[in-house]
């Protein structure tokens, strides 16, 4: 029987996964309309922020082993790309 994490890989050929990475940074801000909390995370030995959005703040995941189900986005700000990771599914390992 498959897992939820091997379905949403399959569905979604661009969709990336990784498990038991350590978190090294977690930080939470509000955003500018107010309504949501932007997480930023960055994984030990990945120089790319991991980012995604909740209604409320949560616990730390600094120190933590997270299973980070994403998708490669690339924004761009005044003229210069940057890569993030669009977090879909993280989950502690």
């Amino acid at each position: 029987m498959k897992s939820e994490r091997e379905k949403l890989v399959e569905k979604h050929s661009k969709l990336n996964q990784t498990d038991n990475a350590k978190v090294v940074s977690h930080v939470q801000r509000e955003e500018k309309d107010g309504d949501w909390i932007r997480h930023t995370i960055m994984l030990e030995g990945i120089d790319v922020p991991f980012i995604y959005r909740r209604k409320h703040n949560y616990k730390s995941l600094t120190g933590a082993r997270v299973n980070l189900t994403y998708y490669r986005h690339v924004e761009e700000v005044a003229g210069i790309e940057f890569e993030t990771m669009k977090v879909v599914r993280v989950k502690r390992s």
